[in-house]
């Protein structure tokens, strides 16, 4: 069984550099993403700036993934194929980056409205990103991987909204996929206890209705069963006591958004 790779003070530095390219590239999509844009066109955008920065794209081949980002539109939960298709007014589009940067992965996600979208996806978003502030809340030294899953999925579910639990985060460093998973549901006080030098990828997906989920016959894309809008934001996270340090950050993404209100 694989064990967890606990991370010096010197490897978090540099998953925070991995991570805060992850999050300038999430920016640059952000400063882009309208309606009549196609997704491959992000796709494009996006392996190129991470490898002026010196990265390189960490899905990109990842398991024979074809693409650098991962781009789900509305009913799609993650794992989707950029393409030709062009984003339109009332889309929901949830895009998720990898970096590898000076052999270390960074990973993050947000989601995006394009134009004017429904209140109920407003709604879905607003309480998706609560989701993974709760949940961020609870990566610090003596909790259990469980009290990051019970915040996530009790506030979901308060709202009406359904948890996806084929798909979970995870640990992030040396490898993007590293021990331990980290369920987006769980029972406080159980699973993997939580200590310093760990480092995880915290990312609720949060469906609008119902919690399960269809797997695409690409190998790759999962949408949701009813075909109701899901949301995914995700941060990677070093777990500290006291307080988490939060690696990545939405702050690019936010400072975009604001300037284009």
């Amino acid at each position: 069984m694989a064990k967890i790779h606990y991370k010096t003070i010197e490897e978090i530095e540099l998953i925070r550099e991995s991570s805060l390219l992850v999050s300038k590239t999430l920016g640059e999509v952000a400063k882009v993403i309208a309606p009549g844009v196609t997704t491959i066109s992000l796709n494009k955008l996006a392996e190129e700036f991470i490898r002026d920065n010196g990265g390189v794209p960490a899905f990109l081949n990842y398991h024979g993934f074809p693409y650098s980002l991962c781009i789900s539109p509305n009913d799609q939960v993650v794992h989707g194929f950029p393409g030709k298709q062009e984003l339109k007014e009332g889309d929901l589009i949830s895009v998720d980056c990898g970096v590898i940067l000076n052999k270390y992965y960074g990973d993050s996600a947000y989601t995006f409205a394009i134009g004017e979208v429904s209140e109920e996806a407003k709604k879905l978003m607003r309480v998706t990103q609560e989701c993974l502030e709760l949940g961020v809340q609870k990566a610090v030294t003596g909790m259990r991987i469980g009290d990051i899953g019970y915040a996530v999925q009790e506030h979901a579910e308060k709202h009406g909204f359904g948890v996806v639990k084929e798909l979970v985060g995870h640990g992030v460093g040396l490898a993007l996929h590293e021990k331990p998973e980290v369920p987006n549901y769980g029972k406080r006080g159980a699973g993997t206890k939580l200590e310093e030098g760990m480092v995880i990828a915290i990312e609720p997906m949060i469906n609008a209705g119902k919690a399960g989920v269809k797997f695409w016959n690409d190998g790759w894309t999962v949408s949701t069963s009813d075909g109701k809008p899901s949301a995914h934001y995700e941060h990677t996270v070093a777990v500290k006591k006291g307080q988490p340090d939060i690696l990545s950050t939405f702050s690019y993404i936010n400072e975009i958004l604001e300037r284009k209100k």
